[in-house]
């Protein structure tokens, strides 16, 4: 099992505090030879008039390696390799990337990060570390 993220504690934190309830810590995902392991499962109850819950899974990362775009880099593969296996075994629960919000000032704010949230369809949760609570969601 992978080593937990620095952000992981403060990441579902934040999550509790927005009315998620933590499902899996990690979630799995097996597809075919492959289990890959997201940082976390959550559900949040919808109106008992809708019947159901959204259920994201959410991989965290810290950005603290030597290089950022490292790091960016292999975020997106990570991210889009779990997205692929989620779609194909639970198209319903939403895949995230959850970073704090110095991270996303320096690599998302401007239109070099913007377009790879865009052509890639990644969706962010972008945490303020020191209050924990989310700021944005962006899908």
């Amino acid at each position: 099992m992978p080593r937990r993220d620095f952000l992981h504690g403060t990441v579902k934190a934040a999550l509790i505090k927005a009315a998620w309830t933590i499902t899996d810590d990690p979630f799995r995902i097996s597809f075919g030879i492959r289990k890959v392991f997201v940082d976390l499962g959550a559900e949040k109850n919808l109106l008992a008039a809708e019947n159901g819950a959204d259920k994201i899974a959410v991989e965290i990362k810290s950005f603290v390696g030597i290089s950022k775009m490292n790091d960016l880099e292999n975020a997106i593969g990570q991210y889009i390799v779990y997205r692929t296996y989620l779609n194909e075994i639970e198209p319903d629960r939403l895949l995230y990337l959850a970073i704090d919000d110095e991270t996303f000032t320096e690599l998302f704010y401007d239109v070099s990060g913007r377009i790879l949230l865009d052509v890639n369809k990644i969706r962010l949760i972008v945490v303020d570390p020191v209050q924990e609570e989310i700021t944005q969601w962006i899908s």
